[in-house]
């Protein structure tokens, strides 16, 4: 008679979740979001065609999640959908994501694994800037809180297993995010992700000095030494430029030259350009001035062009960490005397004074080596940020992957076919 009633109820509670699929299946994704109170604005695009709907939102989110009273801000928000069943590409933005609204924008894991896709804008970027902006709630805490509650969102509708991922810093923001909450979805895809531990790390600077051939680093040397012995033909220059962009600078142009040419390496390197591109020895001050601006914008130093990416700059100075310049080479030759704590006197938005901490730093390492569960980190062999990248532990399936002479741009598509197949079959097999 026991057995009976504990078959019974076991009847009783499949029909019942058997129901409650079918109720959750049989509601259209635009009925469910005009639903959800948190939602405060439903537009529809074109998306790609591979996906059936695609919608922009805005979600109301807390500034604040240890107190709701410090008021809430609108966050953007991209889904495509293409089926209930399916699962969901869940992209961790670190930045503002307009890109997401192109409608050929379709993220690569999306297409390996047939999936929905969720773009999240990041806190402090873009369309989901605070009014007015106080810069002590832009944490990767409250990011990831933001992240957790839209998952937990959307999980009331898509049916289908759950992987977050992002590019760089979106990297860095899918890997706080599964640290802070492991369980919100099944797999991780970081690419390019630094894991720094200090507003000027170290590692980078060491590793400019071994990257790539020797007689590359000479060729590079030897331009950034060209371009300071002609500093007074390629100061008039920079300054037509700066009236003709209209860039204005923190620093005056002497130092504002110096800082493009220590740049120019790391830029070099992140974006995989060329050796053969480095202006021969006899070049104008034209063509070195023309070729530098290109690698290592002039924009990068502005108020102007740094303007939208003032967010980063308080994070990286607050807890993400960043790098510094090697100027031991170059001493003879530069204006300026030192550039320790540049991002803090040049980069952050004016009137605010973040300290760093390495806490949510350490935190996450350690969660990489001692917990980590699905997770694959993909860097390229030349990229600066590789010095910086994460270490993760092999046990719980995970896997750490360095694309040789890969750079920025480093994807999963990039790599050798056989790997490439292997990475997806892996994806594919934790998503089914």
């Amino acid at each position: 008679m026991l057995s009976r009633i504990i078959f019974f109820r076991a009847f009783l509670v499949g029909i019942l979740s058997l129901l409650l699929s079918f109720s959750s299946v049989g509601q259209s994704l635009i009925d469910f979001l005009k639903n959800q109170p948190e939602i405060e604005s439903i537009d529809t695009l074109q998306g790609p065609t591979f996906f059936s709907e695609t919608y922009q939102i805005s979600i109301r989110q807390p500034l604040n999640y240890k107190d709701t009273a410090d008021g809430f801000f609108l966050q953007r928000i991209f889904v495509n959908h293409k089926a209930v069943d399916r699962p969901v590409v869940f992209i961790t933005e670190g930045y503002a994501a307009d890109y997401a609204a192109l409608p050929n924008h379709v993220n690569e894991l999306s297409s390996f694994l047939s999936a929905n896709q969720i773009c999240v804008e990041h806190r402090y970027f873009g369309q989901s800037v605070p009014a007015p902006v106080n810069w002590q709630f832009l944490t990767v805490e409250n990011a990831a809180n933001d992240h957790h509650r839209i998952v937990q969102l959307f999980k009331e509708f898509y049916a289908g297993k759950w992987l977050n991922t992002g590019i760089s810093k979106g990297g860095q923001t899918a890997l706080f995010h599964r640290a802070f909450f492991p369980n919100d979805v099944d797999a991780t895809v970081a690419y390019v992700a630094p894991l720094n531990f200090g507003v000027e790390d170290g590692r980078h600077e060491p590793f400019l000095q071994e990257v790539g051939p020797d007689s590359c680093r000479q060729r590079i040397r030897a331009f950034q030494r060209q371009v300071l012995q002609k500093r007074k033909q390629i100061i008039p220059l920079l300054k037509n430029y700066a009236k003709t962009q209209q860039f204005t600078f923190p620093m005056n142009l002497n130092e504002v030259l110096d800082y493009l040419v220590l740049e120019y390496t790391f830029s070099f390197w992140q974006w995989g350009s060329s050796c053969s591109d480095i202006p021969p020895a006899d070049a104008s001050a034209e063509d070195l001035f023309n070729y530098l601006t290109n690698i290592s914008p002039p924009s990068y130093f502005s108020h102007e062009g740094a303007a939208s990416f003032r967010a980063f700059f308080y994070q990286a100075a607050a807890e993400l960490g960043y790098y510094g310049y090697d100027t031991s080479a170059l001493k003879d030759l530069l204006v300026i005397e030192s550039t320790h704590n540049y991002v803090n006197q040049y980069m952050i938005p004016p009137g605010s004074k973040p300290v760093y901490s390495a806490k949510s730093s350490n935190e996450l390492a350690d969660f990489l080596k001692h917990k980590a569960q699905n997770i694959w980190l993909i860097y390229g062999e030349h990229d600066p940020w590789t010095a910086s990248g994460a270490a993760i532990r092999k046990r719980g399936n995970n896997h750490k992957i360095i694309l040789e002479n890969g750079d920025h741009k480093t994807r999963i598509r990039l790599l050798p076919e056989k790997k490439q197949l292997k990475v997806i079959k892996q994806l594919n097999q934790i998503m089914d």
